[in-house]
């Protein structure tokens, strides 16, 4: 039989101040036997994170630049077709680090191990908010910012992937909740859909004055997707005990400079606070907790998907150009060609 023939995106060259169509070479190869232990998935849904644009940057501290000529990297739903893997067998749906390609041979290891769906749930569930995103969302809110009814919470980059469930989660939960985000149609949605308490366009105003306006008696947790400026503003109000959660660095991912930190770093020692990091990763072995408290609220719709999807594995650069530009509302997905519209 001839060999399946694989359509991809080749890395064909490092960040240079935007990512474009450019950074990538489209090309058409065999898709190559598998070894023990190896197992062969067509990928069905791609996750888009701001995280990938590491793959072309040369830095000591990211996993990248990906070496030129070597596939792009993504999070992606996927079935598997083939294996010689003992963990994963034909007609599996997996979550896990594939490619921009129709077709990845993995081992199933990486830096996101690949890990089996739930039979029941949407595909692009799995690749959004039963995906990475999700599970950074559930976890943040309760094992890093240790959220609490009552209190308040100010997260940045709230109409995002992860944002957008953290924003509802949260409020579900009964924590006061205010959003920043970069457009009219964020807040929007932030406002109507996912009815948080107040949303803070930074864009369009100024973040320090707004939150004296909402926030007289400051917050208790920043939960940082954003990074820059503003987690300097934040920690100037931060309340006793407060909790700073560094998830994400948005504006920092594709920056042509790195931006200072904050200077204002003895308020978390005047306020006894806590600054934190974390991978999402660490807990997927723990998902199954996340899955229990998200699937509920999913299907009875009290938890709300945004999902913005490009059609075609053709669309992947443009997707990921169009989400480091921040022009999508909630998590941005790429649903492969011929893949059925849910």
């Amino acid at each position: 039989m001839p060999a399946r023939m694989n359509r991809r995106w080749l890395i064909a060259k490092v960040f240079d101040g935007a990512v474009t169509e450019a950074n990538f070479q489209w090309t058409e190869s065999p898709v190559p036997e598998l070894a023990d232990g190896q197992f062969l998935v067509r990928n069905r849904w791609l996750s888009v994170d701001p995280t990938q644009v590491l793959a072309l940057r040369s830095s000591d501290s990211a996993p990248g630049p990906g070496p030129v000529g070597e596939p792009m990297w993504c999070l992606t739903v996927s079935e598997v077709l083939e294996s010689r893997h003992p963990g994963f067998s034909p007609g599996n749906i997996v979550h896990g680090q594939m490619n921009w390609e129709d077709y990845t041979v993995t081992d199933g290891s990486g830096f996101n191990p690949a890990f089996r769906l739930p039979d029941d749930v949407p595909l692009r569930w799995g690749a959004g908010v039963l995906g990475l995103s999700g599970i950074v969302a559930y976890f943040g809110l309760h094992e890093v910012a240790q959220g609490r009814a009552g209190e308040t919470i100010l997260i940045s980059g709230a109409a995002g992937g992860v944002g957008s469930i953290l924003s509802q989660l949260a409020k579900l939960e009964g924590l006061r909740v205010i959003g920043i985000a970069g457009s009219p149609a964020k807040t929007a949605w932030l406002l109507g859909e996912a009815g948080i308490d107040a949303v803070i366009d930074y864009h369009r105003e100024d973040v320090g004055e707004r939150l004296t306006e909402l926030c007289p008696e400051g917050i208790d947790i920043y939960f940082d997707n954003h990074h820059g400026p503003l987690l300097e503003v934040a920690l100037a109000r931060l309340r006793n005990r407060g909790r700073v959660v560094l998830c994400g660095l948005s504006s920092q991912y594709a920056a042509t400079r790195s931006t200072p930190g904050p200077s204002n770093l003895i308020q978390l020692i005047m306020v006894n606070g806590r600054m934190e990091g974390f991978l999402g990763r660490d807990f997927l072995p723990r998902r199954a907790e996340a899955y229990n408290v998200l699937l509920p609220l999913l299907r009875s719709g009290r938890l709300k998907v945004k999902e913005e999807v490009a059609v075609g594995l053709r669309e992947a650069p443009r997707a990921l150009a169009r989400l480091l530009a921040g022009e999508n509302v909630g998590k941005q997905l790429v649903r492969m060609d011929g893949e059925p519209a849910p």
